[in-house]
């Protein structure tokens, strides 16, 4: 598909038909573009369906797409569901979730532990941020972002995941390097502490629902910077794997 901006569409897609768009995007469209009618744009639904169309209307708050072709993609065979106890500091979950997005994780937890400090979402703006990461890194799927759950609930998600991890910071408890655990060409998920760590209650009971203890390294990250090497190292080992 030819290299158009891109924008985001919420809602379905389909050949011949004309959509409008929503009122920011019409503004960036026609203030910050200056784009005008019959100029090519692609828009994208999240859901792997991309459309090729051209303006039809061009506005400051109003922008009509006719679409012209579809382009259906498969989503990636390889998943990591990324479940994260978000911190205070919300201009630091806002990275998380962008640089997440743009490495590709099929779904972002907020987790809510016994340390944790974040206990409500932002939820449009949060929705906003991701479908800005995927535009930007020319992506076809959104990640699932679930609403806060608590840690025990968190554990009956993903139960056919082959591989199971839980990163935390307790020395005297028995971790494996995450670097040698990681495995390739699985579906994962990784759970990251808040910033006060899991207590070890919480990863006895993350192990016996069948999670392997991992160790990021000898540094002590940071939530955010925890997550973005699950995520990052992730992506190394599974890109170009089906």
């Amino acid at each position: 598909m030819a290299q158009f901006p891109r924008f985001f569409y919420d809602g379905p897609l389909s050949e011949h038909q004309t959509v409008s768009l929503d009122a920011d995007t019409a503004k960036h469209i026609w203030q910050v573009l200056r784009m005008d009618a019959d100029d090519k744009v692609i828009l994208t639904d999240g859901n792997g369906t991309s459309a090729e169309g051209s303006i039809h209307t061009a506005e400051r708050h109003k922008c009509n797409v006719t679409i012209e072709k579809i382009s259906v993609h498969p989503r990636p065979g390889k998943l990591l569901h990324l479940c994260v106890c978000f911190t205070k500091n919300n201009s630091r979950n806002e990275w998380i979730l962008e640089k997440a997005t743009e490495l590709g994780v099929a779904s972002i937890v907020p987790v809510v532990s016994f340390r944790s400090e974040k206990t409500h979402m932002r939820v449009d703006r949060w929705n906003k941020i991701l479908q800005s990461a995927i535009l930007q890194s020319q992506q076809h799927f959104l990640p699932q972002l679930y609403d806060i759950t608590p840690l025990h609930l968190v554990l009956d998600k993903f139960t056919d995941a082959q591989q199971r991890l839980i990163a935390h910071c307790i020395h005297e408890e028995d971790r494996r390097p995450f670097s040698e655990t990681l495995k390739p060409a699985e579906n994962t998920v990784i759970l990251i502490g808040p910033e006060g760590d899991f207590t070890r209650e919480e990863v006895t009971l993350c192990m016996q629902r069948g999670y392997g203890p991992v160790s990021m390294g000898e540094q002590r990250l940071r939530t955010e910077t925890a997550a973005l090497v699950a995520a990052a190292y992730f992506k190394v080992i599974n890109d170009g794997k089906n």
